[in-house]
C-alpha cells in the first residue's frame, strides 16, 4: 500500500513529533511521578485510545472529502497547510527551561485511564493534527483513501504509545532528575517546528491526489 520511502518519512516525522514533549507528555510524567511507574503507563495507554477517535474521523472524513468533493477538500487542505505551517513557527520560537510537571492528586488507575483518553479525544487541537498531518502520506492511487487513514493513524499511534511508555518509564526512575533536563527539548522544538512549515508548505503546493 505504501512505498518505502513515504512509510519512512510518516514514521520518521511521527516520531520526532510524539518525541516532542507536550500536553499528553506532560500528563504521562506527572502521573508518573505522582503514583510511579504503573499510572504512567496506565495513563499512556488512555491516550492512545483517546487517539483512535481522531483517526476514525480523519478516516472518515477526509476520504470522503477527496473523493466527493473537491473544492471542500481543497479547503481542509490550505487550512490543514496554514494551521501546520503555524504550529511551526510557535515550536520553532518556544522558549522552555524546564518541564512544567504539576502534583496530581493520586486517583484509581482507572480514572487515570479514562481521563486520559477523554482528554484527548475531546481535544480539538488533536484532531486538527491528524486532519493536517495524515493527508500528507496518502494517495488515491495506492488504495483505498479511508483504509490508507487508519493504517498511518495506527502506526502513528503505535510509535506514540512506545515514546509514551518511554516517558513513563524514565519519569518513575529518574523522577526530579528528569524535570531538570530541559534545555535538549528546546532543539527538539525547533527541529519538530521546521518539520511542521514544511509538511506545511508542501501540502499547500502539492496537487490533489
Amino acid at each position: 500500500m505504501f512505498d518505502t520511502q513515504t512509510l519512512a518519512a510518516f514514521v520518521g516525522a511521527g516520531l520526532l513529533l510524539n518525541i516532542t514533549p507536550g500536553p499528553d507528555v506532560l500528563y504521562i510524567v506527572g502521573r508518573s511521578l505522582s503514583q510511579g511507574r504503573t499510572a504512567g503507563v496506565v495513563s499512556a495507554l488512555g491516550i492512545s485510545v483517546g487517539c483512535l477517535v481522531h483517526v476514525a474521523a480523519a478516516a472518515l472524513g477526509l476520504s470522503t472529502l477527496m473523493v466527493t468533493a473537491p473544492l471542500a477538500y481543497d479547503v481542509v487542505r490550505y487550512s490543514g497547510a496554514a494551521y501546520l505551517v503555524w504550529l511551526g513557527i510557535r515550536a520553532f520560537t518556544s522558549r522552555s527551561s524546564a518541564l512544567a510537571v504539576q502534583s496530581l492528586a493520586r486517583v484509581s488507575h482507572w480514572a487515570i485511564f479514562r481521563q486520559g483518553m477523554v482528554t484527548n479525544a475531546l481535544n480539538p487541537k488533536v484532531a486538527l493534527f491528524f486532519l493536517a498531518f495524515l493527508p500528507q502520506f496518502t494517495d488515491a492511487a495506492r488504495g483505498p483513501l479511508a483504509l490508507q487513514f487508519v493504517v498511518l493513524g495506527l502506526i502513528f499511534i503505535a510509535n506514540g504509545l512506545v515514546v509514551c511508555l518511554g516517558y513513563a518509564l524514565a519519569a518513575s526512575w529518574l523522577g526530579g532528575w528528569l524535570t531538570a533536563r530541559y534545555d535538549v527539548h528546546t532543539w527538539l522544538h525547533r527541529a519538530m517546528g521546521a518539520l511542521f512549515i514544511g509538511l506545511g508548505v508542501r501540502l499547500a503546493l502539492a496537487t490533489r491526489r
